[in-house]
């Protein structure tokens, strides 16, 4: 049996004195889409910084296609086939799109269709468009983009994407939505945050339900999608008592 692309076995988390994450086990399956919700505070970033390597989990098991990976640093984790598009897109401004992509390139060897300069632009063509144009001057929809092609340049065996419609026009989450389903098509393993519900579970197959550090669903994307009261309690607006 073909091991799962990327697992969490009762994953514990620290800020300073502060217990994050209490717990959490999920697993993701090759090739899939995986939707991590829940409001904001519910653990999703910090979850995604454990995985990364930017936060060391205090107990608990993460694996990478049946290889441990816990406690390693973020760039060895990286080069083990992590490839994260983080919160806030952070290109590096000062360089070109064409520099933001060559930075990451890494792992060509090791995949039959690597990620290289000319397939990213055939992905997002307004790119070749602005290739020699520094990155600080693009669009957030263009920053985006050149985010989540800088993330692939490192051929990821994971792609994990933090809020990558955060900050964004409805016709460029259209956008968004489109490139993700296309990785899917491609076999692309992915780890989904993103506080626009409709849009993760629109993508993903698999959906995994945050609240306060614990998991609380662990299904089908489609039951989440289907079932008004878990929505409510888990991803509705809070009110305070």
């Amino acid at each position: 049996m073909a091991p799962d692309a990327l697992s969490l076995a009762n994953v514990h988390t620290f800020y300073g004195d502060s217990h994050v994450l209490h717990g959490v086990s999920f697993a993701l399956r090759p090739g899939g889409v995986l939707a991590l919700l829940g409001r904001n505070g519910a653990g999703k970033t910090t979850c995604i910084s454990t995985i990364i390597g930017f936060l060391r989990p205090a107990e608990g098991a993460i694996k990478l296609f049946g290889e441990d990976i816990t406690g390693l640093g973020p760039e060895r984790i990286s080069h083990l086939g992590i490839g994260l598009v983080p919160q806030g897109r952070r290109i590096f401004p000062s360089l070109s799109v064409t520099e933001n992509l060559m930075v990451a390139q890494q792992r060509v060897g090791q995949t039959a269709k690597p990620w290289k300069v000319e397939r990213i632009f055939e992905l997002f063509p307004r790119l070749r468009e602005r290739h020699a144009q520094f990155a600080g001057t693009l669009s957030g929809g263009e920053q985006q983009m050149l985010a989540i092609g800088r993330a692939l340049m490192g051929n990821p065996k994971v792609l994990l994407l933090d809020e990558p419609s955060e900050g964004l026009a409805p016709l460029i989450v259209a956008e968004v939505g489109r490139t993700i389903r296309r990785l899917k098509e491609e076999g692309q393993s992915i780890v989904l945050v993103e506080q626009n519900r409709h849009l993760a579970l629109e993508v993903a197959d698999q959906a995994v339900i945050l609240n306060t550090g614990r998991c609380v669903f662990d299904g089908s994307a489609g039951e989440v999608l289907n079932n008004e009261a878990l929505v409510e309690q888990h991803l509705g607006v809070f009110h305070a008592p």
